[in-house]
């Protein structure tokens, strides 16, 4: 995967997170572990030779380190659909589709089989997208299989050869926040280009490797074109962004990338070489976009508040 910026990166991790989770502790990085069920498929499969070490456990996934061949991977086993939110997944799964109608009515319903497919219809949207970004040239870590329900990918490394940090782990100077806050608008940029919007963008799904800011956790990136929901969730994308750098480098606090970055999106006028401003004036008589989905944020966070009182007792 090429190189953003060419440079060893600015910044230095406070601890090391090639180190293994608790539940592995004393394993060490050549001796191979106890092989989970779920990626002994992969090795009856020769996909995989030997898994290494558990690298990061979630409420959606857990994540190994194996080895194939002569390269070390990361593996994401994806858990089992009830530890997932459905409700709060209806706008990212606007106008995803599938192939089969029964699928579709059980999923509408809400059933057990439904409840399956969704699931699977979620692992499947974060495989398509790294292909799709990772064609694109876009950071994501290279994808190279997805069998029974694991996803084997890229390892993404610091300079050490470590797993890389998450950005939240690692100590900024106000000139490295800034620099990493324009590669990551590249990014931005370059996947809403491909047709993609992350949807769930922060500093702790994006990784800093040796050479720069790698984006990874894309369950939830939705079809820029295809979904009402999209613009707002590339404001809150690049928001999200703002904010944690502007806090290093309290400049960017005043910076209107999201807005200016969609406008020229739906205008036609955006490429991953189009040169950004951050700042963004309406044009006379348009409606300003990012006002808009504000106020329509703040109505559904109104409207989830009273629904959740309704159930409380008094």
């Amino acid at each position: 995967m090429a190189s953003l910026c060419g440079e060893s990166r600015v910044a230095t991790p406070r601890s090391d997170p090639g180190q293994p989770c608790k539940a592995c502790s004393g394993t060490d990085d050549n001796a191979p572990m106890k092989t989970p069920a779920r990626l002994q498929v992969l090795i009856d499969e020769g996909l995989v030779d030997s898994v290494l070490r558990q690298l990061k456990s979630g409420k959606e996934a857990e994540v190994f380190v194996v080895r194939c061949g002569d390269e070390t991977r990361a593996a994401k086993v994806y858990k089992a659909a009830t530890h997932r939110s459905f409700r709060q997944a209806v706008d990212y799964t606007e106008n995803r589709k599938v192939k089969n109608s029964r699928q579709a009515r059980a999923m509408t319903k809400g059933t057990r089989y439904g409840r399956e497919q969704q699931e699977a219809a979620w692992q499947s949207a974060e495989v398509d997208a790294l292909f799709r970004l990772a064609a694109a040239g876009v950071r994501v870590p290279m994808p190279f299989h997805f069998f029974e329900g694991v996803l084997l990918m890229e390892l993404v490394a610091d300079a050490d050869g470590h797993a890389a940090p998450r950005l939240t782990d690692v100590p900024y100077t106000p000139e490295a926040a800034c620099q990493h806050h324009a590669l990551l608008l590249q990014e931005v940029v370059r996947m809403l280009c491909a047709g993609v919007v992350h949807g769930d963008l922060s500093e702790f799904n994006i990784l800093l490797s040796q050479d720069g800011p790698v984006i990874i956790d894309l369950p939830q990136a939705v079809d820029a074109a295809g979904n009402n929901h999209a613009p707002r969730m590339l404001m809150r994308d690049v928001d999200n962004l703002r904010s944690f750098f502007g806090q290093h480098a309290p400049e960017l606090l005043d910076t209107r990338y999201g807005p200016e970055i969609w406008d020229l999106y739906a205008a036609g006028r955006l490429s991953p070489e189009t040169p950004l401003t951050g700042r963004y004036e309406p044009r006379p008589g348009a409606v300003d976009l990012s006002a808009v989905l504000r106020e329509i944020e703040d109505a559904r966070l109104e409207a989830a508040e009273r629904d959740s009182g309704r159930g409380t007792a008094p």
